[in-house]
């Protein structure tokens, strides 16, 4: 087939670079899109992926995020899987909602994802992802997007995967600068990204690694593409996306203080908590997002080392206040501090990690 991609949503400011708030499993729900719309929210959203097999059905909390959808802004409902009956008969059930479009998960290196030859794990088989790209195009009248990474174990299939989206037209690819296997701990190969930029007829975003305004600037002169995608740091700082257009428009992001990171983690506290859920659990919830947060609050991590040994809520916010609010005004970090980890242990995701999560995600 041959075609030229359909016209995406309009962004915030159209002509701008456009950003996105990457997939993340256990934590693009409804809840935080909301929370991020609060700070300056993304062009667009993508969900949570769909787990697409014999057994499946959408899952209720993800519909739940296109449904109730009231941030103003696109969202695009992610599929993972390889049966193409399966993948048809999703789409089928997600297009009478309100979906931006259907985006397709090739980039998830999770091994119990990969293992599965989904995800991530697809890029090993370019045939299959060939049929499978050519099944979504029939079922997929709007648009169709993807998100994929270099490569399996290289990026030996990597122009033969960028002319499979050009030949089912994909209308947007989002290009994760790293393969499978280098997970998310090697330095991200923005001139691959450049490469997809050059070769694909769709509009690509890049995604890897952005840690703030000021970078999402850099990779978008390095790469040529039509925007970012942010993961992690948009955890980190819910603020990422309005400094990018901050800083896209020629000016300063403006900083963020301490006093508006305290305000944030209690409306995250309070938006991500379900009914009936005891506290305890949902202070470990609340732990791992704020593993991300404390990578800017000081650069000993000292408010890592103390939140991470608190299992109560008052206890959570009385170490938020002390490092919070003794320095109200004090700004936050812009970029990570360096060798403030996220993770206690290190930023290799667990080999058991079920997909791209809170436990997982480290870029």
């Amino acid at each position: 087939m041959s075609g030229t991609a359909l016209p995406l949503p309009a962004g915030l400011f159209p002509g701008a670079p456009l950003t996105a708030l990457a997939p993340m499993q256990d934590v693009t729900d409804l809840a935080f899109m909301r929370v991020t719309a609060h700070y300056g929210a993304p062009d667009y959203y993508f969900t949570e992926f769909l787990r697409v097999h014999a057994q499946s059905r959408p899952e209720a909390h993800i519909v739940r995020s296109i449904t109730e959808n009231d941030t103003g802004r696109p969202v695009f409902a992610q599929l993972i899987g390889e049966d193409l009956t399966h993948l048809r008969r999703t789409v089928a059930a997600l297009l009478p909602l309100p979906v931006a479009g259907i985006d397709l998960n090739l980039g998830c290196p999770a091994p119990k994802v990969y293992r599965k030859n989904v995800g991530g794990g697809l890029l090993r088989d370019p045939d299959r992802v060939d049929s499978i790209l050519g099944a979504l195009r029939e079922a997929v009248p709007g648009l169709l997007t993807v998100k994929m990474r270099l490569g399996f174990e290289d990026t030996a299939n990597f122009d033969r995967l960028l002319d499979l989206m050009n030949a089912h037209r994909v209308d947007l690819l989002t290009v994760h600068g790293r393969t499978v296997r280098e997970m998310y701990r090697s330095e991200v190969r923005y001139g691959m990204i450049a490469h997809a930029v050059r070769r694909v007829r769709c509009p690509v975003l890049a995604n890897g690694n952005v840690t703030s305004a000021a970078a999402a600037a850099r990779v978008l002169r390095e790469t040529g593409a039509a925007g970012v995608m942010i993961g992690r740091h948009a955890i980190r700082n819910p603020w990422i996306f309005r400094q990018c257009r901050e800083q896209f428009a020629g000016g300063a992001a403006r900083d963020v203080s301490l006093a508006e990171v305290r305000e944030y983690v209690e409306r995250l506290f309070h938006a991500t908590l379900p009914p009936g859920l005891p506290e305890r659990l949902h202070v470990n919830k609340m732990k791992k997002y704020l593993n991300f947060v404390g990578q800017g609050v000081d650069p000993e991590g000292r408010f890592l080392h103390e939140m991470r040994r608190t299992d109560n809520a008052a206890d959570l916010f009385a170490v938020c206040d002390r490092h919070l609010l003794t320095e109200p005004g004090r700004a936050f970090a812009s970029e990570p501090y360096p060798g403030v980890i996220a993770r206690p242990n290190c930023e290799t995701p667990a080999g058991d990690a079920d997909g791209c999560s809170l436990e997982s995600v480290t870029a």
